[in-house]
Protein backbone atom coordinates (compact mmCIF):
# COMPACT_ATOMS: atom_id res chain seq x y z
CA UNK A 1 0.00 0.00 0.00
CA UNK A 2 1.38 3.09 -0.89
CA UNK A 3 0.97 6.52 1.20
CA UNK A 4 -0.06 10.03 -0.45
CA UNK A 5 3.10 12.01 -0.51
CA UNK A 6 1.79 15.04 1.50
CA UNK A 7 2.54 12.24 4.33
CA UNK A 8 5.84 11.35 3.82
CA UNK A 9 8.51 13.43 5.68
CA UNK A 10 12.07 13.58 5.22
CA UNK A 11 14.24 11.24 7.16
CA UNK A 12 16.88 12.41 9.15
CA UNK A 13 20.51 12.47 8.00
CA UNK A 14 22.50 9.04 9.43
CA UNK A 15 26.57 9.44 10.20
CA UNK A 16 28.41 6.31 8.54
CA UNK A 17 26.97 4.15 12.01
CA UNK A 18 28.43 0.36 12.73
CA UNK A 19 27.73 -1.01 9.69
CA UNK A 20 29.76 0.75 6.99
CA UNK A 21 32.39 -1.96 7.21
CA UNK A 22 30.04 -4.81 6.69
CA UNK A 23 28.57 -3.46 3.94
CA UNK A 24 31.37 -1.33 2.43
CA UNK A 25 34.52 -4.14 3.67
CA UNK A 26 33.30 -6.92 4.54
CA UNK A 27 36.17 -9.25 4.25
CA UNK A 28 38.20 -6.37 6.40
CA UNK A 29 35.62 -7.58 9.18
CA UNK A 30 35.41 -11.14 8.57
CA UNK A 31 32.22 -12.21 6.58
CA UNK A 32 34.25 -12.89 3.28
CA UNK A 33 31.23 -12.59 0.95
CA UNK A 34 33.35 -11.96 -1.87
CA UNK A 35 37.02 -12.69 -2.79
CA UNK A 36 38.48 -9.16 -1.51
CA UNK A 37 37.02 -6.07 -0.67
CA UNK A 38 35.99 -3.71 -4.14
CA UNK A 39 38.94 -0.85 -4.06
CA UNK A 40 41.58 -3.20 -2.10
CA UNK A 41 44.03 -2.43 -4.51
CA UNK A 42 44.01 0.85 -6.72
CA UNK A 43 46.95 -0.41 -8.82
CA UNK A 44 47.48 -3.93 -9.98
CA UNK A 45 51.26 -5.42 -9.78
CA UNK A 46 52.03 -4.48 -13.35
CA UNK A 47 51.28 -0.63 -12.94
CA UNK A 48 54.17 1.92 -14.46
CA UNK A 49 55.64 3.99 -11.61
CA UNK A 50 56.88 4.31 -8.34
CA UNK A 51 55.02 1.84 -5.83
CA UNK A 52 54.15 3.80 -2.70
CA UNK A 53 52.44 3.51 0.73
CA UNK A 54 50.82 6.19 2.42
CA UNK A 55 50.24 5.55 6.17
CA UNK A 56 48.46 8.17 8.63
CA UNK A 57 45.43 8.31 11.54
CA UNK A 58 41.92 9.84 11.50
CA UNK A 59 41.82 12.34 14.65
CA UNK A 60 38.93 13.50 16.08
CA UNK A 61 38.89 16.94 17.77
CA UNK A 62 40.37 15.58 20.95
CA UNK A 63 43.04 14.23 19.17
CA UNK A 64 42.35 10.71 19.53
CA UNK A 65 42.42 8.70 16.87
CA UNK A 66 38.87 6.95 15.04
CA UNK A 67 39.45 3.43 15.18
CA UNK A 68 35.94 3.23 12.70
CA UNK A 69 36.40 5.34 9.80
CA UNK A 70 36.97 4.11 6.28
CA UNK A 71 38.57 6.48 3.99
CA UNK A 72 37.77 5.47 -0.37
CA UNK A 73 40.42 7.23 -2.65
CA UNK A 74 40.74 8.22 -6.11
CA UNK A 75 43.71 8.73 -7.94
CA UNK A 76 45.03 9.10 -11.74
CA UNK A 77 48.25 6.73 -12.91
CA UNK A 78 51.86 7.60 -13.05
CA UNK A 79 51.57 9.48 -16.26
CA UNK A 80 48.44 11.95 -14.90
CA UNK A 81 45.32 10.02 -17.00
CA UNK A 82 42.63 8.56 -15.08
CA UNK A 83 41.08 5.08 -15.88
CA UNK A 84 38.83 5.54 -19.34
CA UNK A 85 41.28 8.49 -20.48
CA UNK A 86 43.03 7.53 -23.90
CA UNK A 87 46.80 5.67 -22.96
CA UNK A 88 45.56 4.83 -19.38
CA UNK A 89 47.64 2.44 -17.52
CA UNK A 90 45.30 -0.80 -17.03
CA UNK A 91 46.72 -1.24 -14.38
CA UNK A 92 45.67 1.38 -12.61
CA UNK A 93 41.77 1.13 -11.70
CA UNK A 94 41.76 4.72 -9.02
CA UNK A 95 39.53 4.07 -7.05
CA UNK A 96 40.92 2.81 -3.56
CA UNK A 97 38.64 1.70 0.00
CA UNK A 98 40.60 1.60 3.11
CA UNK A 99 39.15 0.54 6.67
CA UNK A 100 41.52 1.88 9.52
CA UNK A 101 43.06 -0.49 12.07
CA UNK A 102 39.96 -0.96 14.72
CA UNK A 103 42.63 -0.80 18.03
CA UNK A 104 44.86 1.81 16.79
CA UNK A 105 42.84 4.14 13.77
CA UNK A 106 45.78 3.20 11.62
CA UNK A 107 45.27 3.09 7.79
CA UNK A 108 47.61 2.10 4.88
CA UNK A 109 46.97 2.93 0.81
CA UNK A 110 49.17 0.98 -1.07
CA UNK A 111 49.80 1.88 -4.55
CA UNK A 112 51.52 3.80 -7.67
CA UNK A 113 52.75 7.18 -7.22
CA UNK A 114 50.36 9.69 -9.59
CA UNK A 115 51.68 12.07 -11.94
CA UNK A 116 50.58 15.40 -12.46
CA UNK A 117 47.23 15.80 -14.13
CA UNK A 118 46.38 18.33 -16.91
CA UNK A 119 43.14 19.85 -15.70
CA UNK A 120 41.16 22.84 -17.61
CA UNK A 121 42.55 25.14 -14.98
CA UNK A 122 46.28 23.98 -16.08
CA UNK A 123 48.22 21.26 -14.70
CA UNK A 124 47.48 19.88 -10.78
CA UNK A 125 50.54 18.71 -8.79
CA UNK A 126 50.32 14.84 -8.10
CA UNK A 127 47.20 14.12 -5.69
CA UNK A 128 45.22 11.43 -4.43
CA UNK A 129 41.40 12.77 -3.79
CA UNK A 130 40.28 11.10 -0.34
CA UNK A 131 36.73 10.55 1.39
CA UNK A 132 36.32 10.52 4.78
CA UNK A 133 33.33 8.42 7.12
CA UNK A 134 32.85 7.47 10.44
CA UNK A 135 31.13 8.02 13.17
CA UNK A 136 29.64 11.47 13.83
CA UNK A 137 30.21 12.73 10.18
CA UNK A 138 26.72 13.15 8.79
CA UNK A 139 28.02 13.82 5.29
CA UNK A 140 31.66 12.33 4.49
CA UNK A 141 34.69 14.80 4.14
CA UNK A 142 36.61 15.65 1.20
CA UNK A 143 40.36 16.55 1.03
CA UNK A 144 43.11 16.40 -1.40
CA UNK A 145 46.80 14.79 -0.81
CA UNK A 146 49.82 16.16 -1.84
CA UNK A 147 53.11 15.10 -1.63
CA UNK A 148 56.28 17.26 -0.03
CA UNK A 149 58.56 16.17 -2.50
CA UNK A 150 56.73 17.11 -5.41
CA UNK A 151 56.91 20.62 -6.97
CA UNK A 152 53.04 21.80 -5.40
CA UNK A 153 53.88 25.76 -6.35
CA UNK A 154 51.66 25.89 -9.58
CA UNK A 155 48.66 24.00 -8.55
CA UNK A 156 45.74 26.02 -8.57
CA UNK A 157 43.45 24.12 -5.29
CA UNK A 158 46.14 24.52 -3.04
CA UNK A 159 46.70 28.59 -4.61
CA UNK A 160 43.00 28.86 -3.17
CA UNK A 161 42.99 27.75 0.20
CA UNK A 162 43.50 30.55 2.69
CA UNK A 163 44.91 31.52 4.73
CA UNK A 164 47.98 29.87 2.55
CA UNK A 165 49.55 28.14 5.74
CA UNK A 166 46.67 26.00 5.75
CA UNK A 167 47.60 24.48 2.77
CA UNK A 168 50.13 22.59 4.71
CA UNK A 169 47.60 20.12 6.04
CA UNK A 170 47.10 18.85 2.52
CA UNK A 171 51.04 17.46 2.06
CA UNK A 172 52.30 14.05 2.79
CA UNK A 173 55.44 13.77 4.35
CA UNK A 174 58.13 11.61 3.10
CA UNK A 175 59.29 9.22 5.45
CA UNK A 176 61.48 6.77 3.76
CA UNK A 177 61.76 5.22 0.54
CA UNK A 178 58.22 5.19 -1.19
CA UNK A 179 56.85 5.76 2.36
CA UNK A 180 54.45 8.75 3.06
CA UNK A 181 52.58 9.82 6.30
CA UNK A 182 49.39 11.65 6.06
CA UNK A 183 47.25 12.54 9.34
CA UNK A 184 43.98 13.63 8.56
CA UNK A 185 42.47 15.74 11.72
CA UNK A 186 39.03 16.62 11.39
CA UNK A 187 38.71 19.52 14.22
CA UNK A 188 41.30 21.70 16.43
CA UNK A 189 44.47 22.48 15.69
CA UNK A 190 45.71 21.68 12.69
CA UNK A 191 42.57 20.75 11.18
CA UNK A 192 42.89 19.08 7.62
CA UNK A 193 41.63 21.69 4.83
CA UNK A 194 38.29 19.98 3.46
CA UNK A 195 36.51 20.39 0.56
CA UNK A 196 32.93 21.57 -0.18
CA UNK A 197 32.26 19.08 -3.41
Amino acid sequence: MTQPADQLCETPSQTAGPYVHIGCTPSFVGIGVYPGDLGAAPAGEGAKGERIRVSGVVLDGAGAPLCDAMIETWQADSAGLYPGQDGADPEVGGFGRIAVDGGTGEWALRTVKPGAVHGRAGPMAPHISLWIVARGINIGLHTRMLFDDEDNSGDPLLARIDPPDRAETMIARKTGAGAYRFDIRLQGAGETVFLDM
